[in-house]
C-alpha cells in the first residue's frame, strides 16, 4: 500500500516584541520617562528659574548674606517638612506639627535654665509622646489621620498656652549658654540649624532609598492591604513615621527657641499646611506611594525665596506669600495628576 505523507503545514511566523528580541526588560517610553523627570524634579528647575530671574532683578539678592538668611529660616521648615514626608509617603497626613513645633520651642526654653542636654531631652520626649499617640491611634485604632492630627493639634496649643498662662510667660534661654550658641552659632558664616537640617536630610535619603525601612514606607502608601499580604509590618511603620514627625517637629522648635533666645508661643500657626505645601510641591503624592526627600528640600528652598522676594520687594506684606504658595500648591497638584495619568498611558 502507498502511504502518502501529510501536506505540510505552513507556519505563520510569529512577531517577536523588540524587549525579547534584545533579551531585556522593557524600558519605559519617552513620554513617561519625561514625566517621572519632570514629577522628580520639576520643582529644581523652578526653583533655579527663580533664583536666577530674582539675582537679575534684585541685586542684593544673590548675596551671601542673603543666602544664609535665607537658609536659616527655611531650616527649621525643613526639619518639619522632612518628618512630613515620611508620613505622607505612608499615604498619611499630620496636622499637629505646627502646634508640636511651638510647644517642643517653650518646653526647651523653659528647659535652658538646667543646661543643654534638659533643653533638647524634655521637647524632643514630650514631642515624641504625641507623635507617638497619634501613631498609634491611627495604626492600632484605626483612626483616620485628619481627626488625629486635628485633636493633637488643639491638644498641644492648648497645653502650650496653660504652660505659659495663656501666653503671659515667656521663657528665656539663657545668654552665652551652649544651648543659644546651637541656635545662634555658625560653621563659615553658616549658622548649626542649617548644618543639622541638611545632615537630617542626608540621613533621611539614605534611610528612604537604601533600607527596608524606606521601602516599607513606599509599599504601605502604595497599598496597606497589599503590604499586610507580604507580610510588612505595616502598624508598626506608621507608628514609627508619626513619632519620627513628632520628634522633628519639636527639634526644629527646640532650635527656634535657641535661635530667637526664647521661647515664642505665637510660633508655628499655619506651619503644618506651609510643611504641606513644600512636601507636595516637592513631588510627593498626597495619595502616597510615592516622592523624594529631595524633592522636599528643593520646596522647602522654593518656599523661602518666595518670601524673601515678598520682601524683596517691599509694597507687599507677607501675605502675599500664602497666595502665591496656594498657586504653586494648585498647580503642582493639576501637574501631578497630569503626569501620573500619562505614564499610565504610555
Amino acid at each position: 500500500m502507498n502511504q502518502t505523507s501529510p501536506a505540510p503545514v505552513a507556519q505563520v511566523p510569529r512577531k517577536t516584541p523588540p524587549a525579547a528580541a534584545g533579551g531585556g526588560t522593557p524600558r519605559p517610553a519617552g513620554g513617561q520617562r519625561i514625566a517621572e523627570l519632570l514629577q522628580r524634579q520639576g520643582v529644581l528647575a523652578v526653583l533655579l528659574t527663580v533664583v536666577i530671574v530674582a539675582s537679575f532683578i534684585y541685586p542684593t539678592f544673590a548675596t551671601l548674606d542673603n543666602a544664609r538668611g535665607v537658609s536659616v529660616q527655611a531650616s527649621f521648615l525643613a526639619v518639619v517638612a522632612l518628618g512630613m514626608t515620611m508620613v505622607i509617603i505612608t499615604g498619611g497626613i499630620d496636622l499637629s506639627v505646627g502646634s508640636v513645633f511651638a510647644l517642643g520651642g517653650v518646653l526647651a526654653a523653659w528647659a535652658s535654665q538646667w543646661g543643654f542636654l534638659a533643653a533638647l531631652f524634655v521637647p524632643l520626649v514630650v514631642c515624641g509622646a504625641i507623635g507617638l499617640l497619634n501613631g498609634f491611634l491611627v495604626a492600632r485604632a484605626g483612626m483616620a489621620p485628619f481627626i488625629v492630627t486635628l485633636a493633637t493639634l488643639l491638644g498641644a496649643r492648648g497645653l502650650l498656652l496653660a504652660f505659659t498662662d495663656e501666653g503671659a510667660t515667656t521663657y528665656l534661654v539663657p545668654k552665652g549658654s551652649a544651648f543659644a550658641e546651637l541656635g545662634q552659632g555658625s560653621v563659615w558664616g553658616f549658622g548649626y540649624p542649617i548644618l543639622i537640617a541638611l545632615v537630617l536630610f542626608g540621613t533621611g535619603g539614605l534611610v528612604l532609598q537604601r533600607t527596608s525601612f524606606g521601602q516599607t514606607l513606599f509599599a504601605v502608601g502604595g497599598s496597606s492591604d497589599a503590604a499586610t499580604l507580604m507580610g510588612l509590618p505595616v502598624a508598626r511603620t506608621k507608628i514609627l513615621v508619626y513619632t519620627l514627625s513628632g520628634l522633628l517637629a519639636g527639634l526644629a522648635g527646640a532650635l527656634s527657641a535657641a535661635r530667637l533666645s526664647s521661647g515664642v508661643t505665637i510660633v508655628g500657626v499655619g506651619m503644618e499646611l506651609d510643611a504641606i505645601s513644600a512636601v507636595v510641591i516637592g513631588g510627593t503624592l498626597l495619595i502616597g506611594g510615592a516622592g523624594s526627600i529631595s524633592g522636599t528640600l528643593w520646596g522647602v528652598l522654593l518656599l523661602a525665596v518666595i518670601q524673601n522676594l515678598i520682601n524683596q520687594i517691599g509694597s507687599l506684606n507677607s501675605s502675599y506669600q500664602s497666595v502665591v504658595s496656594g498657586g504653586f500648591l494648585i498647580v503642582v497638584v493639576v501637574a501631578q495628576r497630569y503626569l501620573s495619568r500619562s505614564r499610565r498611558t504610555t
